[in-house]
């Protein structure tokens, strides 16, 4: 038998597309399911951005591109950064990935080793903790709490760093529970960071345009007193409905980029070319769509929340990110695994329990709300019969 290395043996996975195929396969043998598990807009991309990538193919751009991205995009992605949080980056400091995922591999890789602790979200998305077991480092859940409206706490998360801590992971707006972490407590945060000087930061800011109830993004990059340690995660997946695009963006400090771009042109070479295109039109185009999109998204978050709140056993706080909703579901007596497997193969409706999501996800099922509103009704109709019957 073929013997691979030992970390292997210690990678995860991401149970939404487990979950994703199962309701596939349901769905292929008759079974009426309405998918509110997987993490993607229903929404198709924006007709401007689809005809730029097929522009660029008639204009014969099929070759390979800068491992970094072309620079024209890369330009493109600091002018949208210095309009939304006023911050000036560098292109030289941008690369182009393909999906945000990637970001998280290299800079996990980057730290994660034996003897080094590397602090992530639980919950939180699965790839975090996975990605850090792979790399042998040990991985410390920071406490993401539904009574701080799921969004981390300062004096929390600085009280679980020691000298072994090399890496924070933050993500806000945050999947899975859809939180978003007040301004002042991110403040919080970064004063105490000053204490901790050798500790880079990965902020994933994939959800940063969906948010609500007038709330406002806070990047990490807008702090010059940790810049030189902070490696943001961005990218097209959510914003503009391109999860099939396979498209992100990161920002590294000076003593970082050289070292990812190396890693991409060892692991990917470049990010296709036509899709490059399309994410510069995305960026430099009409932003009517994400405006369109998030409004939609606005006023099915306020339908999950009221329909699940009407679920006896059921309880829901209001998501002020994403598009997911978190509810707790500790009154049903159900533990969430069940719960969620439950409702697929009997009423047909797809969730994800909250343990996929980390240790401290028992209790509660994610729900993405990034379904039509007749769909999210007949799902939560269905739900609230089965926990009655």
């Amino acid at each position: 038998m073929l013997k691979t290395i030992a970390g292997f043996d210690r990678i995860g996975e991401e149970n939404a597309f487990a979950v994703l195929a199962r309701a596939g396969a349901l769905a292929a043998k008759g079974k009426d399911v309405i998918n509110l598990g997987i993490g993607q807009p229903d929404f198709p991309t924006p007709p401007n951005i689809v005809e730029a990538a097929v522009k660029a193919l008639r204009d014969g751009q099929h070759g390979y591109t800068p491992a970094t991205g072309i620079p024209e995009l890369r330009e493109a992605v600091t002018v949208d950064l210095h309009r939304r949080f006023a911050v000036e980056v560098s292109p030289d400091r941008v690369l182009i990935v393909p999906g945000g995922k990637v970001t998280m591999f290299a800079a996990i890789l980057m730290f994660g080793e034996p003897g080094a602790d590397i602090l992530y979200p639980d919950p939180g998305f699965p790839i975090y903790r996975s990605m850090i077991e792979f790399t042998g480092a040990r991985p410390i859940p920071v406490p993401i709490r539904e009574e701080n409206g799921f969004g981390f706490s300062a004096e929390e998360t600085l009280s679980l760093i020691t000298p072994s801590t090399r890496l924070l992971i933050l993500n806000s707006p945050a999947n899975p529970c859809g939180g978003v972490t007040p301004s002042a407590e991110v403040d919080k945060l970064v004063a105490g960071l000053a204490n901790h000087p050798d500790v880079a930061i990965l902020s994933d800011e994939i959800y940063d345009q969906m948010l609500y109830d007038g709330e406002e993004h806070v990047s990490l990059l807008s702090y010059p007193e940790i810049r030189d340690r902070v490696i943001l995660l961005n990218g097209w997946s959510k914003t503009y409905a391109m999860t099939g695009w396979r498209l992100g963006y990161s920002v590294w400090p000076d003593g970082l980029y050289d070292k990812a771009r190396k890693l991409a042109v060892n692991a990917w070479s470049c990010v296709n070319a036509p899709a490059q295109f399309a994410a510069l039109e995305a960026l430099t185009g009409p932003q009517d769509a994400v405006a369109e999109m998030v409004a939609e998204f606005d006023t099915r978050r306020k339908l999950v929340v009221d329909l699940l709140n009407d679920i006896p056993g059921v309880s829901c706080i209001t998501p002020k990110g994403a598009f997911y909703a978190f509810p707790n579901i500790t009154g049903t007596g159900y533990k969430a695994k069940a719960l969620a497997s439950e409702l697929l193969e009997g009423p047909g409706v797809a969730t994800i329990g909250g343990p996929d999501f980390g240790i401290l996800g028992e209790g509660y099922i994610r729900l993405s709300y990034a379904n039509s509103q007749d769909n999210i009704r007949t799902a939560l109709s269905r739900m609230k019969e089965f926990l009655a019957s």
